[in-house]
């Protein structure tokens, strides 16, 4: 195999475990409560009811930012998981600065993608400046505009990292 061969077949495989990490951390391991407060804010707050309890209970900026962290570092750590464990079964090793980047990379822009704060959201902004504005609002016909634009947001900086994870990998 080709060094160029070897780099694409490592390339594919930490993209997939690092795709499979990303999904089970945003459906899986998200807790309901971080799911939905992470977007509160003081001008938009939450209320949020616990499922057993029934208690209700309001959040602001401090609890949405909380809430996110929580669950950005939840996400990222089944990132690492995932694909340090099927890494290390495929016989690659990553270079653990590189990993470290990647993650780093996945973690910051996962939270500015989650920090949903109403009319003032990354994602809501940027959809907005370039046309998909009513795209991101659409939640009709079972269609959910942000759901596929953070979707993709996702997706687009994971390849990224997944790049920078790459560098340097090596087989064991």
């Amino acid at each position: 195999m080709t060094n160029a061969h070897r780099n694409a077949a490592t390339f594919a495989a930490l993209l997939g475990l690092t795709r499979t990490g990303s999904k089970l951390g945003d459906f899986w391991i998200q807790s309901d409560f971080c799911a939905r407060v992470k977007g509160a804010s003081d001008e938009a707050p939450v209320t949020y009811e616990d499922p057993h309890t029934k208690e209700k209970t309001t959040h602001g900026t401090a609890d949405g930012r909380k809430a996110c962290l929580h669950h950005c570092l939840t996400y990222t750590a089944t990132q690492a998981i995932v694909a340090g464990l099927g890494a290390r079964a495929l016989g690659i090793r990553v270079h653990p600065g590189a990993a470290a980047a990647a993650l780093a990379l996945s973690f910051g822009t996962h939270y500015v993608a989650d920090r949903r704060v109403p009319g003032k959201g990354v994602l809501e902004r940027l959809a907005t400046k370039t046309g998909k504005g009513s795209f991101y609002k659409l939640a009709d016909s079972g269609m959910n505009g942000a759901f596929h634009l953070d979707s993709a947001w996702h997706h687009g900086w994971e390849t990224l990292a997944v790049l920078i994870a790459t560098t340097k990998a090596t087989s064991r």
